[in-house]
């Protein structure tokens, strides 16, 4: 109840400071009612583009870095209108969406066509749209640092410069000035990189953003590249920094090595420079209101990005939580997101109380394509319980009822991938072991972050430990394995907003893909066990002692249905998801000392196991390839 109250006075206190009421806008063109509506030429939109002076200087030139600004608005006379606004690295050498749109400009250097639709839609009405290059990317000058403070403080000047606290300059150097055509309301968009810049810039608090959607965003740079201790990819910062760059190598040789130094793949730890990337001790400090998407199958960007940060905000706030992966709601639910988004930006960046702060904070998909609207997240009533292992057959243990007595030993097989390491639970399978529960006798919702505690003996200095939680039952998934992350793109097209001939608002439609599969992983851990004590130094493991390390799993809300069983497989090392060092580890658990904890929603719990663990059938696949280490946009 405090926390509602606290979240009602912080609304309240919002509104009443930084959107104007709707019955002071309604003489506004654009405005009828509690919605904007299409009333500005597209065609004839005012597009401009301007590089704003950041307060930085990495490409260490003398002269403070640039980012290029390319704006598109409305032609609205003396109305002066709020901002969205796009911060990213890919706006030039990738592409943004689903169709890999790049900026595109005309002879003279001014933009003629953003990417995504966001221009098209919300031109017309009474929205300016702005794309910012990061610095280092695109035409901006600088160096990318990713997700450092340049790419932070470069985005953050562009809003600063909107409300007339940064110089701006357009090509021939003469001074770019925007309080003339915008109030200085800007909201924040972006998926993956740009997502996590907007947390960023809102993690500054700085003055004139008043809301934020970041969409399939990372909240610690860490978390991306470690899974407590255990390196993802080595190198990615460096093949980020290459995948986005737009200058020349001698200009960012520095700022190159710096990350490369930074990160410390040689020992995994969490330090300084993680610090600096680490968002989640500043979400007190957002002053934004948040609209948080992200799919709970992302295996890009994993869901404990959203869940920490979520708990993190004070202030008011809305998720989408899909069974989608690493991907946009507009290839995914698009005529609901756009009227969504649209309502969304309304109310607090036009000022109309439309009603979407009275609105369910959580909406999510609970199986393909059915969605429902929760009060909140984790769900109400989650609570943790533990859940023993048993011995069961001796080879096969079970889930549920009292600790069993009784040890396992498995050598680390980094051969197994996830496909392999989950299927026929019942079978021996060198390098790893397999608990199942009873069949369940009613659903069971699993609602926050479970986690597996262990107790172990190792006869190496480290390993990695893995476990996953599986949902063995047949029942139609959706597909979320790479690259197309739970859709299909067809050949039909929709339009969304005004066109011009070189930029159009029509895109591929898509179709969720959707399989009926024996299994599906409900979701992973992973944990370096010679960081247990702590991610910023190593405890080497004395080699015949016992330890009880946890393995944390990532955020997941999902429902095991009643007859399905839950299973909870451990192995060690896991080159599908990570990268890790292989020790040849052979690892001893005992049962006594080890359990499952699981967040769950009611009463409902694991039915009491039989003697030994229910024969499941669930064959193998073949393997699919997945871009994990790859950082995709």
């Amino acid at each position: 109840m405090r926390q509602f109250l606290v979240h009602c006075l912080v609304l309240v206190a919002f509104l009443g400071t930084a959107v104007a009421p709707a019955s002071a806008a309604t003489a506004v063109p654009h405005i009828r009612g509690t919605s904007t509506v299409p009333v500005y030429s597209y065609a004839d939109a005012i597009r401009e583009s301007v590089w704003v002076q950041t307060p930085l200087d990495n490409d260490h030139d003398g002269v403070p870095d640039k980012v290029a600004v390319d704006v598109v608005r409305p032609r609205a006379g003396n109305i002066r209108v709020p901002v969205i606004m796009m911060a990213s690295p890919y706006n030039s050498r990738i592409g943004r969406g689903n169709e890999n749109e790049p900026k595109e400009y005309d002879a003279a250097g001014t933009i003629a066509k953003q990417p995504l639709f966001y221009d098209n839609y919300f031109v017309p009405r009474g929205y300016a749209v702005i794309s910012v290059d990061l610095a280092g990317t695109g035409r901006s000058t600088g160096c990318t640092d990713i997700d450092g403070r340049e790419d932070t403080w470069g985005a953050k000047a562009a809003i600063d410069w909107l409300n007339g606290r940064a110089k701006a300059t357009y090509s021939n150097g003469s001074p770019a000035v925007a309080t003339s055509w915008t109030n200085g309301r800007v909201g924040m968009i972006g998926k993956s990189a740009d997502g996590t810049v907007a947390n960023g810039v809102a993690a500054t608090g700085v003055d004139g953003l008043k809301t934020v959607v970041p969409i399939a965003a990372t909240s610690s740079g860490y978390d991306y590249a470690r899974h407590n201790g255990v390196v993802v990819g080595p190198g990615a910062n460096e093949f980020l920094f290459n995948m986005v760059t737009s200058r020349p190598a001698e200009a960012c040789a520095r700022t190159l090595r710096e990350l490369n130094t930074g990160s410390d793949d040689a020992t995994g730890d969490y330090n300084a420079f993680w610090a600096d990337r680490d968002l989640r001790p500043h979400a007190s400090k957002v002053r934004a209101s948040v609209f948080l998407v992200h799919g709970l199958n992302d295996g890009n960007v994993m869901t404990n990005h959203f869940a920490q940060w979520w708990t993190g905000l004070k202030v008011p706030r809305k998720i989408w939580l899909s069974q989608a992966g690493h991907l946009d709601p507009f290839d995914f639910r698009r005529a609901e997101w756009v009227d969504t988004l649209h309502r969304w930006f309304d109310f607090y960046l036009q000022g109309l109380h439309n009603g979407i702060d009275r609105e369910p904070q959580v909406t999510m998909e609970t199986s393909p394509g059915k969605w429902t609207d929760q009060p909140a997240w984790p769900a109400p009533g989650a609570h943790r319980v533990q859940v023993r292992l048993g011995n069961g057959d001796g080879a096969v243990g079970t889930l549920g009822g009292r600790s069993g007595k009784g040890e396992r030993t498995w050598v680390d097989n980094p051969d197994l991938f996830e496909d392999d390491v989950t299927a026929n639970p019942n079978d021996a399978v060198a390098g790893r072991v397999a608990f199942l529960s009873g069949p369940l006798t009613r659903d069971v919702r699993i609602s926050g972050t479970p986690a597996a505690t262990l107790r172990v003996r190792v006869d190496r200095p480290t390993t990695e430990l893995t476990a996953r939680l599986v949902d063995y039952g047949t029942i139609p998934r959706v597909n979320t394995i790479y690259p197309n992350e739970g859709i299909r793109t067809l050949d039909t097209e929709s339009c969304w907003g005004a066109s011009t001939a070189v930029d159009d608002a029509c895109y591929h439609d898509t179709a969720q893909d959707v399989v009926t599969s024996d299994r599906g992983i409900l979701t992973r851990g992973w944990q370096d066990a010679a960081h247990r004590v702590s991610l910023r130094f190593r405890v080497p493991l004395q080699p015949g002692r016992w330890y009880s390390i946890t393995v944390p799993m990532q955020a997941t809300d999902q429902t095991v249905r009643a007859g399905h069983v839950l299973g909870l497989v451990l192995q060690q090392s896991d080159f599908e998801y990570t990268t890790p060092t292989t020790t040849g580890a052979t690892v001893r658990l005992d049962l006594r000392g080890s359990y499952l904890t699981l967040p769950v929603v009611g009463s409902a719990g694991l039915p009491q196991p039989g003697a030994t663990a229910p024969r499941v059938k669930s064959a193998a696949t073949a393997p699919a390839t997945r871009a994990i280490h790859a950082g995709a946009p």
